[in-house]
């Protein structure tokens, strides 16, 4: 059987749209929410399945892989999250790099030597790499309009993987990726599909205003921590928030905190666009953290660790 497993975010999503656009392919999809990704625990591969996963930690999915490989699955493995531990298999092929200017679709565009740029473009405005994503558009030669049609499709995709449950979200990334793949051009799907594109700007804009109200719990010239109310809104502006005041204050640090239903915190923290370094460090020092060097996140910080992650994000950016 053939899997494709993805992250829900932008950069999951478009990843695999170029893939499979280049190479088309029968699977079954394995996705979630922009969190969720434990995403090989939700499956169980062996001797004859063919594996491609996109966009997630490997590290968080250490256990499964090393186990999949040893039953006979093949994988072909893409990401740019902070890997530390080490795989070696005959049947793992990885392309992994965890520069803090590149995402998944970006080094799947290298990877099919640039078959569908537009698609990684996308990706990249999503995952908040405004210079990686500009300059590859301007090696397309897009128009001032056509990239900020981009940036805004990708920063929409984005912000619909985000919440505490697929409910949460204003279409499940699956059924998103299902539309989406059927256009080799994000132009075409603007165009055709103008349900799902309004629909996501229009909640984009109404969660980011209610969002952009709330003042700091915290804030100084280096770091700023925002606590969102128990809301579903402020569940599905969690990401975004960060990347809209990571443009807004380069040279300052962000953690926005939104309640999770178990009634703890979480958290996404942003590290200045300036010094896009030590998000990853900083958040894989919680049990529930991950992430990469620019943007990291911790799923699940009870409320009784705020004043020592607050510590040591006051540390990590001071």
């Amino acid at each position: 059987m053939n899997y494709d497993i993805f992250n829900g975010d932008a950069d999951g999503i478009c990843a695999l749209i170029q893939l499979r656009l280049a190479e088309p392919r029968t699977s079954t999809l394995i996705t979630g929410i922009k969190r969720d990704i434990q995403l090989l625990k939700k499956i169980d591969a062996g001797s004859g399945d063919k594996l491609v996963v996109l966009d997630v930690s490997l590290d968080k999915n250490h256990e499964s892989l090393q186990q999949f490989l040893n039953a006979g699955a093949e994988i072909f493995y893409i990401d740019h999250h902070r890997a530390d531990k080490n795989v070696e298999h005959a049947n793992l092929t990885t392309l992994i790099d965890t520069a803090s200017n590149t995402c998944t679709s970006l080094i799947v565009n290298d990877y099919l030597q640039g078959q569908y740029p537009l698609w990684a473009i996308t990706a990249a405005f999503g995952d908040n790499l405004e210079d990686s994503a500009n300059a590859l558009a301007l090696s397309c030669d897009l128009s001032t309009h056509q990239t900020e049609q981009l940036k805004k499709l990708g920063i929409y995709i984005n912000y619909n993987g985000y919440g505490s449950c697929i409910a949460d979200l204003h279409f499940p990334p699956d059924e998103l990726y299902q539309k989406m793949v059927q256009y080799a051009s994000p132009f075409d799907f603007i165009i055709d599909d103008k349900h799902i594109f309004n629909k996501l700007e229009q909640g984009y804009q109404q969660d980011m205003a209610k969002a952009l109200a709330v003042e700091p719990e915290y804030s100084n010239d280096d770091i700023a921590v925002y606590i969102l109310n128990d809301e579903v809104w402020a569940r599905r502006v969690n990401g975004v928030l960060g990347n809209a005041l990571a443009n807004q204050y380069p040279d300052r640090a962000h953690a926005v905190l939104t309640y999770t239903p178990a009634g703890d915190y979480q958290v996404s923290v942003r590290a200045p666009l300036n010094n896009k370094l030590h998000a990853d460090t900083l958040c894989c020092g919680f049990p529930t953290g991950g992430g990469r060097k620019a943007a990291a996140g911790i799923n699940h910080l009870p409320q009784q660790q705020l004043d020592f992650f607050m510590t040591a994000f006051k540390g990590t950016y001071s």
